[in-house]
């Protein structure tokens, strides 16, 4: 039986990624070599760390004032990375979720953190709006999608101060304003490569402003003169980065992904408000992640939920279980996910709904 994998992450990558990756575990580029035991600095895989920093340049329509580095260390590191080399007297938040709430913690810790607006009492069932950046803000910054709420901001801000993000799990799904941004994150495990590599995107003359000693590691200046190169990089993931963006290339770029990314959600979203059995979780429509699709069972039918966890479990879908801090459903429609999967998910749901 075919398996549609919906799991948030790690997540669905490309076949192309994978094959290609599995053929470079056995040989790498003609060394006769394993991609596992090649050396880091070796020109073979330099030549693959600048195809996939040049890659993501293209694809992007990155400015030439920003630089693109591959570090370890997850975007959990970049809570603590991003203020340490940024946050001087005070930084602007919205609260959108957990990751948004973690990177609040962690900015507290160097500077005073202004929090403009936060969903939490209403559970981040929506994106916060018609709220205020100081001007005297160092930055602002967000979390452009919420795999754990299903939520999602489809615009770039515009706010009148510096922008940082953490794009963890939409980055590539769609184009991306770079004007008022110093920098954007994002962890690999969603829309990139195997977990193990974060993606950093830094306006370079955007550093330098904060009066604190940086550790060499935390510093991104470090990593930027280096060439991702300061020390022994996730070389694997680096390697299926460099797949997953000639598979994007391939697609017909970020402009064709969108599309298909809009289309996929569309399907989806629209079975859920037709599906008696069903209904969303995100209060304003708006906001909906075409990402994250959450959902759970409608009103007298929430003792349906383990039953249609099971069905759907025949039916080949796997990881559609919502995460456990908000429980129901959740289908997570990354990049690589083809919409034929998709169309059997919302063929379950019918097949489902007419048999109760």
């Amino acid at each position: 039986m075919k398996k549609h994998n919906f799991y948030a992450g790690p997540s669905i990558l490309s076949e192309y990624t994978i094959s290609e990756t599995a053929k470079a575990v056995q040989e790498f580029a003609g060394t006769g070599l394993s991609l596992l035991e090649v050396s880091h600095r070796s020109k073979e895989f330099v030549a693959v760390c600048d195809e996939a920093r040049s890659l993501t340049k293209e694809l992007l329509n990155i400015p030439e004032d920003f630089e693109v580095v591959f570090l370890g260390g997850g975007a959990s590191l970049q809570f603590c990375m991003a203020p340490y080399n940024y946050l001087e007297k005070k930084a602007t938040f919205i609260d959108t979720g957990t990751w948004a709430s973690n990177a609040i913690k962690e900015a507290r810790l160097f500077g005073e953190v202004n929090v403009a607006a936060s969903s939490k009492e209403d559970h981040y069932t929506y994106i916060p709006k018609n709220y205020e950046v100081p001007a005297d803000s160092d930055y602002f910054y967000f979390c452009s999608n919420n795999t754990i709420y299903g939520t999602e901001t489809h615009t770039d801000p515009n706010v009148g101060v510096p922008v940082i993000a953490d794009m963890s799990s939409d980055i590539f799904s769609r184009p991306i304003d770079f004007t008022n941004y110093e920098l954007i994150f994002a962890g690999a495990q969603k829309n990139l490569a195997p977990a193990g590599v974060t993606l950093i995107i830094i306006r370079k003359d955007s550093l330098g402003k904060v009066t604190r000693a940086i550790p060499t590691m935390l510093d991104y200046n470090t990593h930027i003169k280096k060439e991702s190169m300061f020390n022994t990089p996730p070389v694997l993931p680096i390697y299926s980065a460099l797949q997953t963006l000639k598979f994007y290339k391939q697609q017909g770029g970020i402009e064709g992904i969108y599309k298909l990314n809009k289309a996929k959600a569309e399907l989806i979203y629209n079975e859920i408000d037709s599906n008696p059995l069903f209904k969303g979780t995100v209060t304003c429509k708006e906001d909906r992640s075409i990402m994250n699709v959450c959902f759970v069972m409608n009103d007298g039918k929430e003792d349906l939920e383990e039953e249609f966890s099971k069905f759907a479990t025949s039916r080949g879908m796997v990881g559609i279980k919502g995460h456990r801090s908000v429980g129901g459903f959740r289908a997570s429609i990354y990049n690589a996910m083809p919409i034929s999967s998709v169309q059997a998910l919302v063929d379950c749901m019918q097949e489902f709904a007419k048999a109760h």
